[in-house]
This record gives structure tokens, C-alpha cells and sequence, in this order.
């Protein structure tokens, strides 16, 4: 469905004015909002209410337990499962002890990227086309019965009409109140919903659910809202929504927040905002009895933190990733003064491998489950050698070299003939996962989709030698300072700081060493293009991707270099394409050791 100024501002003022929803609910509305009931005599006892709020986050496409890169039941170390068929077991579990009334469920975004399923249904048969399918996390959801939920920063990957044609889809809303307009400044989706709980002394409880998204997304997909949306801060716009919800008569206000809660953020300076800002914002904005926290992908069972304004706790729960387990906020009520408080309030997580999926959700999607096995195990060619990305965070391993000759060698044709085309190339390139490969033999869809499973382009930045050496020396961090001479543990080797694997950079067209026995900063030795030490002012041309260009990761000089080419086309379906003209990947064609890792000059991998 496309996008123009009439359609993207009428929803936005109906966002920011209020909808309202079907089943006693009331979203981004004041309109709504009900006389609270009288109270009690003197010497009768209190009464008490509790319900309960299922939570889930970051489910990245994730329906069936089912990973579509090794084309088979998901599994890892953890022996954890995956998808909302499980959670809806599990849900349906809580329904029935609780009673299906006193219960709601939401979630705190990252929906719709992160699975072929998912890419699927955004690219191959997009839900844009004309008479497009529903998308199969709107069918599973809707099946579910979500109540809400928040928008993630992935959410806009594959830009605003499919993200809009998304919300369409859905029989609950998609809340953000920091998404706004970027002309108008008006919430471009609707900031909260309202949901009433029914009580059996007739008094309802009002609970607010307001949704945050991550500011990031101003950064991460420029492309897509630039000139459309912009992110404010969470903090900020929890100041300002809170105490409006409290003034319409919310018993309960609950936070859902596509945003960490370690305080951090991956892009520095770059903007003025936290990126996990889920227990800051507890902290610092009154009002709030709960936040259901996502992004960050870690398991927070139950987490209290003291604001600073009343001195009352607030309960932040994050139930991991990809439908791995489901978070419970427990509360109970007490009516006093002639309204609802809470009395207690607390939390705890269900872990969806104990329980079997829903036969109701994997029938429902079984048809698009199976075109989906179907496309991703095409034979797109053929390998000479089986690579691995297993050694792929301390050596030069050939399946990275074949990302940055992909790229490289697509560049270097965009730049054919124009001013730059005399330009050397150079290429980054990151290890996503430690398990993708490249079998010998056959070569499908879904290996290259499991060697690079983000919707990044491509873009070309123009650079100095000097810049190389600064990115490079920062793309080190990533290694756990280690002496000469005592024996290294790759286990402990890696992810210093907490540094992920998809932000530490290879670079191909020079070489290097990376002395991982010296400080941060002074690591890169020997950096050298065709033989001779890099000239500092000789200019090159950087193949990267979208996210690292916009400032992903807090890589220096990139996102403030001169853009000289660019791609709209996934990385991933360039390395697909690349596949199939080729016909058969040889190593011996791309593979060469342009780096390696030393401890004073000797290496600590011969």
C-alpha cells in the first residue's frame, strides 16, 4: 500500500487524536475514560483485584520452532525453543489458571524482520502487492490475541508501506509514542491503549499500556524515515505520556519498550539519546508500575528499580528473544480512597520449551510455512570446498573473504565509468553468526541467507588511509587485551566490553596485523595496501553496509563520508545473485590472509 502525505498524515492525527477499539479498549484516547466508582463504608474489608500481563519481545519472524538456515528444528547450546506457536501454549496455560479476563498480552517489538518467513512475506510475496497475504506474524498474533504492542527499531527494515500494510493487518496496535511526524510533530501511531479489567466487585481497573520505540531507528533506517518520522528520547516522551494517562484515571501504567535497560548506547554521541533506556526511564518518570523491556535480547526475570521521584519500585521484565520464554507481571490491587492501587506488583518469565506448539497456530500457517522451506532450499550453485565462519572472530576465514569480494567486485561496477571508477576499493565485513557455512556441493538460498541474515545494502564511502587505520584500530576493542607468551583461550578471546561479533570489522584490500598484547588504540601494526605502508592522505573507496554507514556500531568517519555509490538491494541477495552467475564458489579465486592476529609481532594462530 503506498505511502503519500494524505494517507501518512491522517493516521497520524488519528494516532495522536485517539481510536477507538472494539472489546473495552481505548487507544491513544482520553475520550474514553470513566468516573471512578464510589468507595466502601467504614469496617468493611478492602477489596482486592489481580490480574496478570503476558509479555514477549523481540520475536524477529519467529512462528515456528523451526530455523530456516539449517532447515530444521531450531536448537542451541541452551536447548532453548522458539516461535508464538510455543508462547501461544503457554499463554493459553495462563488464560486458564487465571481466567482469560483478568489477563493481557503484549509485546515490545522487533516483529516482522528476522527469518526467511518474515523476509518472505516483505519481499518475495510482499503484503504490499495487490491482493497480498496477510503477514503470517499479523495471522499468528491475531490468533493469540495480543492486546498491543510496541514498535521495534527492525520494524522499519523494509520501510513505511510495509510496515503500515502490518498494522492493517492487526486486530491490536501498534503503539510508539516517540514515533512522530516529522512535519507535524503528532505521534505517527498510536502512543497507548487502555484496556479495562473487569472485577467482580464491578469497579474496573484501568490499565494503560504506553508503547516506546528505540531512537536509533532514526540512524539505523535513515533511508526509510528520513524526512518522515523522527525518534525522540524515551525518557522524554514517557515524561510527557505518563502523567496524562495517570490524569485519565489509569489504575495501572505499564511501559513496553523496544529499549534495553543497561543504560548504553551503540552509537556514542551520534544523538542526543539513551538507546537502553528502559530502567532510566523507570528511574526518572513517576507513574509507571511497570516496564516490559525488549532490544537488548537478554533474559530479565525480574528486575526492581527505585524511582527517584516518589521512592516506589518498578518491575522491568525481559523475556529474551524469538519466543523463547514469556514474562508474567503479576499485580495485585487493593481499592482505597476510592480508587485502585497497587499493592504488589512482581515478575517471572515461562521458558516455551516446556511446552509443545499450538496445533491451532501451526495449522493456520502450515501452508506458508512450507512455500517458505520450499524457496530457501533452492540450489542457487555448487562450493569445491565446505567453509565455515566457526574461526571466523580470530582468522581470515574464506567464507568472510567471499562477502567482501561480493562487495568489492559490486562497488567497483557501480563506480565503472564515473569519477571515483580509478579509485581503489576497499570492503568490511562482519562474522553474524558462528554457525553459518557453505557446504561442498550444493549451495542454497539458505546457506547465504544464514551467512548474512540482516536486510543490510550496500553503499560505497569515500575515505583516507588515515580514516582506515582510525576504523580498524577501533575495530579491535573487540579482542580481550592478551599478553605475549601465555596461551590463548578463544573462549575468553572476544566481545571485550561486550562488544558483538556483527560489530567487529574485517577489511579486505590491505593488510594488517592486530597486536592483541597492546591497549586499545595502538593495536594495528604493519597496515599496508599493494606491499607499502598506507599512505595516510591516499583516498580509497569503502564498501559497507547501510548499517555501518549510518553510524551502526559508532564506527569512525564513516557516517560523515561522502557517499559516491549506493545499493537498494540486500547485500544478501547480492551474494545470491553473485552465486548463480558464477555458478561454482572456489576459494582459490577470492581466499588470501589479509589479516591476522599477533602478540608482538608473533602470530598467535600459525
Amino acid at each position: 500500500m503506498p505511502l503519500n502525505r494524505r494517507t501518512f498524515l491522517g493516521r497520524s492525527a488519528a494516532a495522536g487524536a485517539g481510536v477507538a477499539m472494539a472489546g473495552g479498549a481505548v487507544v491513544g484516547s482520553a475520550g474514553a475514560a470513566e468516573a471512578r466508582g464510589r468507595g466502601h463504608g467504614h469496617g468493611r474489608p478492602a477489596e482486592r483485584y489481580s490480574f496478570t500481563v503476558m509479555g514477549t519481545t523481540d520475536l524477529h519472524g519467529n512462528v515456528f520452532n523451526w530455523d530456516y538456515f539449517t532447515d530444521r528444528e531450531y536448537d542451541d547450546a541452551a536447548r532453548n525453543d522458539v516461535g508464538l506457536a510455543k508462547i501461544s501454549t503457554l499463554v493459553n496455560g495462563v488464560r486458564r489458571e487465571k481466567g482469560r479476563r483478568n489477563t493481557l498480552l503484549i509485546d515490545a517489538g522487533d516483529t516482522i524482520q528476522g527469518t526467511q518467513l518474515s523476509y518472505y512475506y516483505a519481499k518475495v510475496d510482499p503484503i504490499t502487492a495487490r491482493r497480498g497475504p496477510v503477514h503470517p506474524m499479523a495471522r499468528a498474533m491475531n490468533a493469540i490475541g495480543y492486546d498491543a504492542a510496541a514498535l521495534g527499531n527492525h520494524e522499519f527494515n523494509y520501510g513505511i508501506p510495509v510496515l503500515r500494510k502490518f498494522e492493517e493487518q492487526c486486530d491490536f496496535p501498534l503503539l510508539g509514542a516517540n514515533a512522530l511526524d516529522a512535519k507535524t510533530l503528532r505521534p505517527a501511531f498510536a502512543p497507548y491503549v487502555v484496556r479495562r479489567m473487569r472485577t467482580p466487585c464491578g469497579r474496573d481497573v484501568r490499565v494503560a499500556v504506553l508503547g516506546l520505540t528505540n531512537p536509533g531507528i532514526a540512524i539505523w533506517d535513515k533511508a526509510n524515515v528520513g524526512g518522515k518520522m523522527v525518534f525522540p528520547g524515551l525518557e522524554e516522551q514517557a515524561a510527557k505520556w505518563v502523567p496524562k494517562l495517570r490524569s485519565m484515571g489509569a489504575d495501572v501504567v505499564i511501559v513496553s519498550a523496544h529499549s534495553g535497560s543497561s543504560g548504553t548506547s551503540s552509537w556514542g554521541d551520534q544523538l542526543p539519546y539513551v538507546e537502553n533506556a528502559a530502567a532510566l526511564v523507570a528511574e526518572r518518570v513517576p507513574g509507571i508500575d511497570a516496564i516490559l523491556v525488549g532490544h537488548a535480547h537478554v533474559e530479565i526475570t525480574e528486575h526492581f528499580v527505585t524511582n527517584e521521584v516518589t521512592g516506589k519500585r518498578v518491575v522491568l521484565s525481559e523475556p529474551a528473544k524469538w519466543g523463547q520464554r514469556l514474562t508474567l507481571f503479576d499485580f495485585d490491587l487493593v481499592w482505597e480512597r476510592g480508587r485502585w492501587a497497587v499493592e504488589k506488583a512482581g515478575s517471572r518469565v515461562l521458558n516455551s520449551n516446556t511446552v509443545p506448539e499450538d496445533p491451532k497456530v501451526t495449522s493456520l500457517l502450515r501452508r506458508e510455512h512450507r512455500k517458505v522451506v520450499e524457496y530457501v532450499n533452492q540450489v542457487i550453485g555448487t562450493s569445491v570446498v565446505a567453509m565455515s565462519t566457526a574461526d571466523a572472530p580470530w582468522r581470515d576465514e574464506p567464507i568472510i573473504d567471499l562477502i567482501n569480494q561480493v562487495q568489492t567486485e559490486t562497488v567497483r561496477a557501480g563506480l565503472a565509468g564515473g569519477e571515483f571508477a580509478g579509485l581503489p576499493v576497499l570492503s568490511q565485513a562482519s562474522c553474524f553468526s558462528r554457525t553459518a557455512g557453505i557446504p561442498a556441493g550444493d549451495v542454497t538460498i539458505r546457506d547465504a541467507a544464514g551467512l548474512y541474515p540482516f536486510e543490510n545494502t550496500l553503499e560505497a564511502r569515500l575515505i583516507t588511509g588515515a580514516q582506515v587505520k582510525d576504523y580498524l584500530e577501533y575495530s579491535a576493542r573487540y579482542y580481550v587485551r592478551t599478553p605475549a607468551g601465555g596461551p590463548v583461550d578463544t573462549a575468553k578471546l572476544t566481545n571485550a566490553d561486550g562488544i558483538p561479533d556483527y560489530n567487529y570489522d574485517a577489511v579486505s584490500g590491505v593488510t594488517y596485523d592486530v597486536d592483541i598484547a597492546q591497549p586499545v588504540g595502538s593495536r594495528i601494526v604493519g597496515l599496508s595496501f599493494e606491499g607499502k605502508a598506507i599512505d595516510p592522505a591516499a583516498r580509497f573507496v569503502l564498501a559497507v553496509n547501510n548499517y555501518r554507514a549510518s553510524g551502526g556500531g559508532n564506527f569512525p568517519h564513516v557516517p560523515g563520508a561522502r557517499q559516491v555509490w549506493a545499493d537498494s538491494d540486500e547485500i544478501r541477495n547480492t551474494i545470491i545473485g553473485w552465486v548463480r552467475e558464477k555458478g561454482s564458489v572456489d576459494p582459490a579465486a577470492f581466499a588470501s590472509v589479509g589479516w591476522r592476529l599477533t602478540r608482538g609481532g608473533s602470530p598467535v594462530f600459525p
